[in-house]
């Protein structure tokens, strides 16, 4: 009965999800080899290492379904270890959240202190490499405003990271890993960095860039100017842009409604295989005589 009760718990369940997850709709574009010159596509790393040649570039995507606003716009990186041990341990928390502690840089290596024994704030590779790609988005002659206001978890933005800490001596070394932070904003207003620095579990993931307040219909052409400053060539990564909508159940995930469907339908199914084992085959009761508490002593 309990393996029974929960199939017939999970499985509509199941459905519900798989069913929220096919409303969603997504327009994902790979850009990081389409925005690559004709004449450099044999030496991707350097084009992106050579600051002479412009970056921008201009994408045309399709609304393929009705979108309805607020239509969530996505970065994707794969192949990208931000779960790797050092990189994730590349930062001070302390610093983060108070000024008088700027100058507690330790687990940063190496990106700790400028050549002169400045701190860095903030420290650590993962503020380091912050991602630098940006995007603007157009309808026609209409400007599609991406909203990046409270795109970060609110609880980052008031515990973790201080109104009274501000950017310094950042991207100032010889070699720069990403994007560069204005020094007159505090860092609970860098929401970018604060997306950036919850750092993904998995090697393929997204970060929300911001939101368009625009409602898509279908068949909407919409012209993307980004710039294509973020190197994966290094490394073998990919880049993508991504629209999304969303649900009550957020955005599109497949997983969870295959994940509570196999649980259900695999308990449903050891409910009828119990339940035919015990009428062909059933189990023999016990004997009460023979429990220890209802025997008899011997002579008695």
């Amino acid at each position: 009965m309990v393996f029974f009760i929960v199939g017939v718990i999970f499985v509509p369940i199941g459905v519900v999800s798989l069913l929220a997850a096919r409303d969603v709709v997504e327009i994902i574009d790979r850009y990081d080899e389409a925005c690559v010159p004709g004449n450099m596509t044999d030496n991707k790393l350097a084009y992106i290492q050579n600051e002479t040649i412009s970056k921008e570039c201009i994408r045309n995507l399709t609304v393929t379904k009705d979108m309805k606003q607020p239509i969530f716009v996505y970065y994707e990186l794969d192949n990208f270890y931000q779960n790797h041990r050092r990189y994730v341990k590349s930062r001070n928390d302390a610093q983060l959240r108070d000024k008088r502690k700027a100058n507690q840089t330790s687990a940063c290596e190496p990106e700790k202190t400028t050549a002169n024994g400045q701190p860095i704030v903030p420290c650590g590779l993962i503020a380091w490499s912050l991602f630098n790609d940006t995007y603007s988005f157009t309808r026609g002659k209409e400007n599609l405003t991406v909203d990046k206001k409270d795109i970060s978890w609110k609880s980052d933005r008031e515990h973790k990271f201080g109104k009274d800490v501000y950017p310094s001596n950042f991207q100032n070394g010889a070699l720069k890993g990403g994007a560069t932070l204005d020094p007159t904003v505090p860092l609970s207003e860098q929401e970018d960095l604060i997306v950036w620095m919850r750092t993904a579990a998995l090697p393929t993931f997204r970060k929300l860039y911001g939101r368009i307040y625009f409602d898509l219909k279908e068949n909407d052409t919409i012209t993307v100017r980004l710039s294509n400053n973020y190197n994966t060539y290094s490394f073998g990564g990919k880049k993508k842009l991504v629209l999304s909508t969303a649900t009550w159940l957020g955005g599109r995930n497949d997983f969870l409604g295959f994940a509570y469907l196999i649980v259900g339908g695999l308990c449903i199914f050891l409910a009828f295989a119990f339940t035919l084992l015990y009428f062909i085959k059933p189990r023999k009761l016990g004997d009460h005589n023979y429990l220890s508490w209802n025997r008899h002593p011997a002579g008695r």
